[in-house]
C-alpha cells in the first residue's frame, strides 16, 4: 500500500484548481471572431434546463413542440437534468413524435382505406345475406 498521496486525487481541492469549476462561464466569441455574439430570440416555445438561468446563444426552432410529444417534452424538463426520469421522459417523447407523424402522414390517405373497408365489409355481408 503506498503512503504518498496521489496528485489530484481529492475531491477536497480548492474550487479554482478543480476541472468542473465554474461549471458555466460567460459567452465569448473565439479569437479571430468577426460578428458578436448575440442572443437568438423567438416566438416558438423553446424548453431549458431548470438549473440554467439563460438560454444558449443558438439553438433550433425548426420543429417545434406539439402534440403529446411536446407535452412529454415540457414535463420532462420540469425535471433536473441529472434524474433518470428526464432523460427517459425525452427519449420516449422522441417515439411518441416518430408516430404521431407516421398517423400524420397516413391520414390522407388511410381514412379512405379504412372508410373503403368498411363499406365494402358492409355491402358484402347484405349481399351474402340476401
Amino acid at each position: 500500500m503506498p503512503e504518498r498521496p496521489i496528485p489530484g486525487a481529492a475531491a477536497d481541492l480548492e474550487p479554482s484548481s478543480r476541472p468542473g469549476v465554474p461549471m458555466e462561464t460567460a459567452v465569448q466569441p473565439l479569437a479571430g471572431a468577426r460578428v458578436p455574439i448575440t442572443p437568438q430570440h423567438s416566438a416558438v416555445p423553446v424548453y431549458k434546463h431548470a438549473g440554467r438561468k439563460q438560454m444558449p446563444p443558438v439553438y433550433g426552432t425548426a420543429q417545434p413542440p406539439k402534440g403529446l410529444s411536446g407535452v412529454m417534452r415540457k414535463a420532462a424538463y420540469g425535471y433536473p437534468d441529472h434524474w433518470a426520469r428526464h432523460w427517459m421522459m425525452l427519449l420516449l417523447a422522441d417515439r411518441v413524435d416518430v408516430w404521431e407523424h407516421r398517423l400524420r402522414r397516413s391520414l390522407p390517405w388511410g381514412l379512405p382505406a379504412v372508410a373503403a373497408l368498411v363499406v365494402g365489409g358492409v355491402t358484402w355481408r347484405r349481399l351474402s345475406r340476401a
